[in-house]
């Protein structure tokens, strides 16, 4: 029989486009079974890269957001650290990970650069499930039009979105599981 998937809404928060010359500063992930039943959260803070520098117009925008900035800038750890813990909770969860994203593009590409870079490995294999792209199937429309503001009403739930990888992990899982359900 095949493994329960697991999908993980995940958000990261970083201080530029691409990771490397940028650094992740914040990460998390929600557990959610596809019923919409959240079973486990984890997030990090993470300490800049040694040689890496925040984007000028990402950094702008950060000065925009000071509680956010302020809540991924507390407790943070080293991204070695980090990854190896997530990838020991991922372990415990009670199925097959599937990461989850809005956009998968970026938050995948940041994740997975930091796994191959700090712990050798992936659990998601190469792969991420991308909620834009989702909407767009469900919605029957073009790429560009599977928007936030065009998406049914009845697929949010009232939950923030902070910027604070935690609560954006969440709320965005559960907007993914309201889709899954009327696939």
């Amino acid at each position: 029989m095949a493994q329960e998937e697991i999908y993980l809404s995940t958000d990261v928060e970083a201080d530029g486009p691409i990771p490397g010359p940028h650094s992740m500063l914040s990460f998390a992930s929600a557990a959610y079974r596809a019923d919409k039943t959240l079973i486990g959260t984890f997030s990090a803070n993470l300490e800049t890269l040694p040689d890496a520098n925040g984007h000028p117009d990402t950094m702008k925008w950060w000065a925009t957001q000071p509680k956010a900035w302020a809540a991924c800038r507390t407790d943070c750890e080293a991204p070695e650290a980090a990854m190896q813990r997530y990838v020991a909770w991922i372990r415990t969860l009670p199925g097959k990970p599937v990461f989850v994203g809005y956009p998968a593009g970026y938050d995948f590409l940041f994740v997975y650069w930091y796994l191959m870079r700090f712990v050798g490995e992936s659990p998601f294999s190469h792969s991420a499930l991308d909620i834009k792209t989702f909407a767009m199937a469900l919605m029957k429309s073009d790429y560009r039009a599977a928007t936030k503001r065009n998406m049914p009403k009845r697929w949010f739930d009232k939950l923030p979105h902070t910027h604070v990888a935690l609560d954006d992990a969440i709320e965005q899982g559960a907007l993914f599981c309201n889709m899954l359900k009327e696939r």
